[in-house]
């Protein structure tokens, strides 16, 4: 059987292995060289990781840059820092709640979460699954799985699919513009019959691939064929309908594109037999440039890695697909 880096035509451990950024170098020989490496912690006390730390307010969360100008605006776009910065700990440098900075984090964010379950202000009023679920896949991630409150999220998103077996926002289901309802003192109810968003249902899964007893379940199985099926192909609803958005990547992942899709794929038991997979991966293949890293789209290009942290993550995919 052929091994995961044969799947290559350039040697992408290259790049990788010879990185000056320790945390890449790090997940490089754990993850895909198999290294014994030092305990995680020991990223918790890089200067990028510091940094972020000595910013979080008092009260777990973190303040968005521009807060002045968003004090009267129905977004809660604190919450919206909080996860961004949650999303580095965890993601690059491997934070989990046995850190105190992320059990003050996880209780801000769990502050935010209503009665029915879902992480509410995103969108002001309205219903958010994607950033409910992708704020929970962080929170899964860092340890909060068995959480009660955690549990009740998951029970939510499951509620809140449409007949189809996705996910859209209710409020684009309902053809509502953002902001004409996002000061609306109530939420707009999913309208069903409408068909799912494959952009909302990738981020939704997301969640559930990081938890081990969930992405196990039939109802998520059948999202995931709906995500697979819509590969390269547009939305149903206006939010990143272009195509182009499947090649526009970031890490840690954002939006719904074709290596965050592959990632949760990867381990909702889908594997190379499934034909949409195989050419997902083939068109990610093909885009491998000679320095073994990969020519797409970055999109936050703030992060000087980021190329590196994608050619990470793709690794990753291949390794669980085809080892």
């Amino acid at each position: 059987m052929e091994t995961w880096k044969e799947q290559f035509t350039y040697d992408p451990l290259i790049p990788l292995i010879s990185s000056k950024n320790g945390a890449v170098t790090y997940f490089t020989k754990r993850d895909l060289l198999e290294e014994v490496v030092k305990p995680i912690k020991t990223l918790w006390t890089l200067p990028p990781a510091i940094k972020i730390i000595n910013k979080q307010q008092e009260e777990g969360y973190w303040r968005y840059s521009a807060w002045k100008t968003k004090l009267n605006e129905p977004e809660n776009y604190n919450l919206l820092e909080t996860y961004r910065q949650l999303g580095f700990l965890v993601e690059k440098y491997g934070f989990t709640k046995d850190h105190n900075t992320i059990k003050k984090a996880a209780e801000y964010i769990f502050s935010c979460q209503t009665d029915e379950g879902d992480i509410r202000g995103f969108y002001g009023t309205q219903y958010s699954p994607n950033y409910t679920a992708a704020t929970t896949e962080l929170l899964i991630k860092a340890g909060y799985g068995n959480d009660h409150r955690v549990k009740k999220i998951i029970e939510w998103l499951l509620s809140m699919r449409q007949e189809d077996g996705g996910w859209a926002i209710a409020m684009r289901t309902n053809n509502a513009k953002y902001l004409d309802v996002v000061k609306n003192p109530n939420a707009f109810e999913l309208n069903r019959k409408k068909p799912f968003s494959h952009m909302v249902t990738g981020i939704v899964l997301r969640a559930f691939a990081a938890h081990s007893k969930y992405r196990n379940i039939e109802t998520v199985k059948v999202a995931g064929n709906l995500l697979s099926s819509r590969f390269f192909k547009s939305d149903k609803y206006a939010d990143r309908r272009n195509v182009e958005y499947w090649m526009k990547v970031s890490f840690p992942f954002w939006w719904t594109d074709v290596v965050s899709s592959l990632d949760s794929l990867s381990y909702l038991g889908f594997t190379i037999s499934h034909p949409q997979i195989k050419i997902a991966l083939e068109t990610l293949r093909d885009k491998q440039s000679e320095s073994g890293m990969w020519d797409m789209k970055l999109l936050k290009t703030k992060d000087q890695d980021l190329s590196l942290w994608i050619n990470l993550a793709i690794c990753r995919i291949f390794k669980r697909f085809y080892s």
